[in-house]
């Protein structure tokens, strides 16, 4: 009988959790990167097995939204380590 509440049949491929992978991949992530980050994680790992193509576009908007942290943290910081004595 499937476990639905703790291991659920689209999170489990081969011997491996997604919950597993997703602890592994937000190793020294914080905040809303690693919430993103976990959410297009375990939207592409279930979505052949549970809502198709819902689940890749739901993965998108999440890969989308921590796109614009990190680009806008990349942002920051070139302005704030922008060297006027360079000549830049």
């Amino acid at each position: 009988m499937a476990d639905n509440v703790n291991k659920p049949d689209h999170y489990t491929q081969g011997d491996v959790e997604c919950i597993e992978a997703i602890d592994s991949a937000t190793t020294g992530l914080v905040g809303m990167v690693a919430v993103c980050v976990a959410n297009v994680i375990k939207y592409v790992w279930r979505f052949a097995r549970k809502n198709g193509l819902e689940d890749l576009d739901k993965a998108d908007y999440y890969l989308q939204r921590v796109r614009k942290i990190v680009r806008e943290k990349v942002e920051r910081e070139r302005q704030t380590n922008f060297n006027f004595d360079k000549g830049e």
